[in-house]
């Protein structure tokens, strides 16, 4: 995917990158720059940055807007949008301009906590809209898990009818494979867009969703390869190859998805593939376990014993 503005076409692995931190804490821009040629050098079509696993909370404004610089300087033309989720419109609306500024695609937004009711959901994204004016592509990030918010699809339907600069779906709600489905089906009828999809839930459901007509996946899965491969086969029409090579990394996409420490292992394997210096978080954080290291070293070890057997090698980043 070219730079530019983001617009309904998009398609591909839009990754969701971590944010490097030193031992002390302070962010790691030696690191933004060899984790950012990392993910390049495995095909990736487009970064995601300030996402919920980016650690965007933990960041000041003037880090935000670094990082977003840093990255945007170093990704050879590739698309860039930027988290800009905020409780404030007028902090969503700032980091918003400040991103496209710098030479972002576009922005994804995911509606805060409390949100209430249709209505109120669809109020607060009118007024998004009207704060970031026409020109800012947005993506809406649907993570119920998280934010506690649920997207009907009803919803979804007015706004991409409505507002013309909502190009893409961030797809994570589960159960939500029915939901997918019921958007495709959608936008069937004269006169509606049909939107990007992205998918996330680190990959465990992406087969499927690829099947019901997902366009790719945004997430920050620690072997980005493997979903760039996986949506190569796919565009191949080449599914059940794809399904095959999917089910060789199942155990590690499992692993990581985990409640409290899929950030530790996400950023330790990174780590170990040498895409940062450090897997630390910034506190507060949470941290792998002596038995953690030692499984997830069993782990890694399969799947390379599983990639030769399969005739694949895992594709690293010089």
């Amino acid at each position: 995917m070219s730079s530019g503005k983001l617009n309904e076409q998009a398609k591909g692995v839009y990754i969701i990158a971590a944010t490097p931190f030193t031992d002390e804490g302070a962010v790691d821009l030696q690191s933004l720059d060899t984790l950012t040629d990392f993910y390049l050098g495995c095909g990736v079509h487009g970064f995601t940055l300030l996402g919920m696993m980016g650690e965007a909370h933990k960041l000041t404004a003037e880090e935000s807007i670094s990082v977003v610089d840093r990255v945007i300087g170093r990704a050879q033309g590739r698309q860039v949008i930027v988290g800009v989720s905020h409780a404030g419109l007028e902090n969503v609306r700032r980091l918003s301009h400040e991103a496209m500024m710098a030479g972002a695609a576009g922005v994804m937004v995911a509606p805060p906590q409390g949100l209430k009711g249709d209505e109120g959901l669809y109020n607060y994204y009118a007024q998004v809209f009207q704060a970031l004016g026409p020109h800012i592509p947005v993506v809406y990030q649907d993570y119920p898990q998280t934010t506690g918010v649920y997207l009907p699809v009803s919803v979804f339907e007015r706004l991409v009818d409505d507002f013309p600069q909502l190009v893409m779906l961030k797809h994570e709600d589960a159960p939500g494979l029915a939901k997918l489905t019921k958007v495709r089906e959608g936008e069937k009828k004269p006169g509606r867009r049909r939107v990007s999809i992205l998918v996330g839930n680190g990959g465990l459901y992406y087969p499927q969703e690829m099947r019901r007509g997902a366009d790719g996946a945004m997430t920050g899965f620690a072997w980005p390869e493997m979903l760039v491969q996986v949506y190569e086969l796919f565009a191949q029409g080449r599914p059940e190859e794809a399904e095959d090579l999917f089910d060789i990394y199942l155990p590690l996409v499992r692993h990581e998805v985990q409640p409290a420490i899929g950030l530790a292992l996400r950023k330790e394997v990174l780590f170990r593939r040498g895409a940062i210096k450090s897997p630390k978080q910034r506190a507060p954080g949470s941290s792998l376990t002596a038995a953690d290291r030692t499984e997830l070293d069993g782990m890694m070890a399969r799947l390379e014993r599983r990639l030769a057997a399969a005739g694949r090698l895992a594709k690293a980043a010089e």
